[in-house]
């Protein structure tokens, strides 16, 4: 059953989202509602999945990871769930999504340097069953939205 958000639900999720280390009490703070209604409604969102986990954030450049691209795939769909299994087997591979219109599949790649991307590309998704072509777009400069 899907569940119902109300306004003070949607706030909450907000504040997480910009900042997902907050305590219970700065975030009935910052939602104006009282620390056990806080506490209570964080815990009603992630028993019904609508919180799926937490991450940090990580500079990709400042981990090595100076080369980033988005890969476009145009793939026999009716490999996708294989293809799946296979592509968060690449590390340099941080997000992927099935696509309607012009191509199948789209993935986030970051990789070392150029030479990695390449790689990554050629050697690996390419040589992929099902992977009928890709299309390499570079990330010039990511922006936060």
């Amino acid at each position: 059953m899907d569940t119902e958000l109300d306004e003070i639900d949607r706030r909450i999720l907000s504040e997480l989202e910009s900042d997902g280390r907050l305590s219970g009490r700065a975030l009935a703070e910052r939602v104006t509602i009282s620390r056990a209604n806080a506490y209570a409604r964080f815990e009603r969102l992630v028993a019904d999945g609508v919180i799926t986990g937490f991450t940090a954030r990580v500079d990709p450049v400042k981990v090595g990871l100076t080369t980033s691209a988005y890969v476009a795939m145009t793939v026999r769909q009716s490999n996708w769930r294989d293809l799946q299994v296979k592509l968060r087997a690449i590390s340099e591979v941080r997000h992927m999504a099935l696509m309607g219109g012009e191509f199948d599949v789209m993935l986030l790649v970051r990789a070392e340097d150029n030479n990695a991307l390449r790689r990554v590309v050629l050697e690996q998704l390419q040589t992929i069953p099902g992977v009928l072509s890709t299309k390499t777009f570079l990330i010039f400069e990511d922006a936060e939205n």
